[in-house]
């Protein structure tokens, strides 16, 4: 049972991450434009969260729970400043959405590492925080059967916001008029033109949510599974699965926490495969493990790619006067 709930927590700190990412990959091709920059993104947001934690900690005495939370916060707004540029160039600039997010992506490395080298004192590209954040457990919760071991032991706060994060994005998209608008301009944008709703606006809004959320995907992507930064290892190709994640789900919340919680546990597998008693009894490779969730990647995608129903005018660029 033990080894049930050690691979219950695990998986959460590797789904958590897909879900918020997957969600900001949603807002931004809901409303119409492609973002496939959410694997740089994720690492700017992560490089700019850690750094601010690493500060604060050797500064301030604060609550871990407010710490992360800022973190998170100041992650988020870094992921809205990198995504103003793909927003800025694919909406007003109309170029190539694919394009756009690709240099992001080739970016954000080379970014952190410059900059991670300029504010360690020795000179590597490591930031190292200390990782206080985890909750031994949630009182009350952790009492619960079965599911206290696994959900409310050995959690993070993250964990939690990212669930509440998929009810309200589930919320603002189909219960406000805000998600309506948003879907129309990736459904059919001259429409939503022709009834007054800005559609370069709304593109914008979908994008720099986008952005935030990837900020701190990234962040809590690092928290649970690393005591630093570190960007030869980057997130780990997590921008590029939580593209799948979208895809997999349908571009519809409830799909991608299942598809979230699929890739997590394939994931968690892979990390964790050594600490497992059945599975250190098979005779298989660790690199089997730590390719199986790429390769299922690919499988699942080839086999829903075709009955994918991505919102119509994604990656088309919307020209007001041609319309």
């Amino acid at each position: 049972m033990s080894s049930i709930y050690f691979l219950s927590q695990q998986m959460m700190f590797f789904s958590i991450p897909l879900l918020i990412v997957a969600l900001g990959g949603l807002f931004s091709e809901r409303s119409g434009v492609i973002n496939i920059a959410l694997e740089g993104i994720m690492m700017f947001g992560a490089f700019g969260g850690i750094v601010f934690i690493a500060i604060m900690q050797g500064s301030a005495n604060l609550n871990p729970s407010l710490l992360i939370i800022l973190g998170m916060l100041v992650a988020a707004l870094v992921g809205m400043v990198v995504s103003l540029l793909h927003a800025y160039a694919s909406i007003n600039m109309k170029a190539n959405q694919v394009i756009s997010g690709t240099a992001i992506n080739l970016l954000a490395p080379a970014f952190a590492v410059f900059f991670g080298r300029l504010l360690t004192t020795t000179g590597t590209p490591q930031i190292p925080f200390s990782n206080q954040f985890r909750i031994p457990a949630v009182p009350g919760l952790n009492k619960i059967p079965i599911l206290g071991g696994m959900f409310f032991t050995n959690a993070y706060l993250s964990t939690y916001l990212g669930l509440l994060g998929l009810v309200v994005a589930s919320l603002v998209l189909y219960r406000t008029k805000f998600g309506l608008r948003l879907r129309a301009c990736g459904e059919h944008p001259a429409a939503a033109d022709s009834v007054g709703i800005n559609v370069y606006r709304m593109r914008y809004a979908g994008v720099l949510l986008s952005g935030a959320l990837a900020g701190i995907g990234g962040l809590v992507f690092i928290i649970p599974t690393s005591t630093e930064f570190n960007p030869n290892s980057g997130v780990a190709g997590y921008g590029f699965l939580a593209l799948a994640v979208l895809i997999f789900g349908q571009w519809k919340p409830a799909r991608i926490l299942g598809a979230a919680f699929f890739f997590g546990i394939l994931q968690a597998v892979a990390a964790a495969s050594s600490g497992l008693p059945f599975l250190r009894e098979l005779t298989v490779s660790s690199y089997f493990y730590k390719i199986m969730p790429y390769a299922v990647t690919l499988i699942v995608l080839a086999f829903t790619s075709k009955k994918s129903q991505a919102p119509k005018a994604a990656g088309v660029p919307y020209d007001k006067g041609g319309r």
